[in-house]
């Protein structure tokens, strides 16, 4: 904060003079790397562990090719929402904050929050390189806090799932599933409660992924089922473009 500090001059509306500066992207691009050296050490532990699990090579392939290509399409949301938030927090900023940690929504609304007790608007009327520096420091503190109680509360969690397993293992079996189908539930009530065009969009998402399950049981092609997520996405997609455009 000392070097970025330096740089600032509290009354500029240069924003991107000081948001993309070079201490920001040393910052932002050594997160990066902590990332794909985790990314490397997990998938050399599953490499090593998946033949005690019963996973042969061909297993562990499907599965991260099912994986990587399901990302598709949530990470094209997270970088259109990238592209129109670089202009308010420049492109460092972003990568960490959105591509990394956080969701757009709360990392606006910290933002925007710390903008507004200073009597300026976000990316609008007194939104200076002054206002900017607060207004990071609030994401990075609020942001931080994800870490934080994570690196706290995993390690009670970890001990009270190795409890319950071991006195009742189907418990452990349930909840997980209980937990990820609610999740799912949840983000379908809400996207489809949003619109007509939003409903659409559901329905049709889950009827192409059930056609593709479908039609690789009664073709036996597991291709297609590694595929059925990334077929939905893309079709939910062209359909949300198409009524979105027929309706404007």
């Amino acid at each position: 904060m000392n070097l970025l500090h330096q740089s600032v001059d509290a009354d500029s509306t240069d924003i991107l003079a000081i948001a993309n500066s070079p201490v920001l992207w040393i910052c932002a691009l050594s997160v990066l790397a902590v990332i794909v050296i985790q990314s490397v050490i997990y998938f050399l532990a599953v490499r090593r562990v998946s033949p005690d699990a019963g996973l042969t090579p061909s297993d562990s392939a499907k599965a991260m090719r099912t994986g990587a290509f399901a990302a598709i399409g949530p990470s094209l949301a997270v970088a259109m929402i990238a592209i129109a938030l670089i202009s308010l927090f420049g492109t460092p900023a972003t990568l960490v904050r959105i591509g990394l940690i956080g969701s757009a929504p709360y990392e606006t609304l910290s933002a925007s929050i710390a903008t507004n007790v200073q009597g300026a608007t976000l990316g609008g009327e007194g939104y200076t390189q002054g206002v900017f520096a607060v207004a990071l420091l609030a994401m990075a503190i609020a942001g931080s806090m994800w870490m934080i109680v994570t690196l706290i509360a995993t390690p009670f969690l970890s001990r009270g799932s190795v409890k319950l397993s071991k006195a009742n293992p189907l418990v452990m079996t349930i909840i997980p599933a209980a937990a990820l189908a609610g999740a799912f539930f949840t983000n379908v009530l809400i996207e489809g409660a949003k619109g007509w065009i939003n409903a659409v969009v559901v329905i049709v998402s889950a009827g192409i992924v059930a056609l593709a399950v479908f039609l690789a049981k009664r073709l036996r092609a597991g291709w297609l089922q590694e595929w059925a997520l990334g077929f939905g996405i893309i079709g939910s997609v062209l359909v949300a473009y198409a009524l979105s455009s027929a309706t404007a």
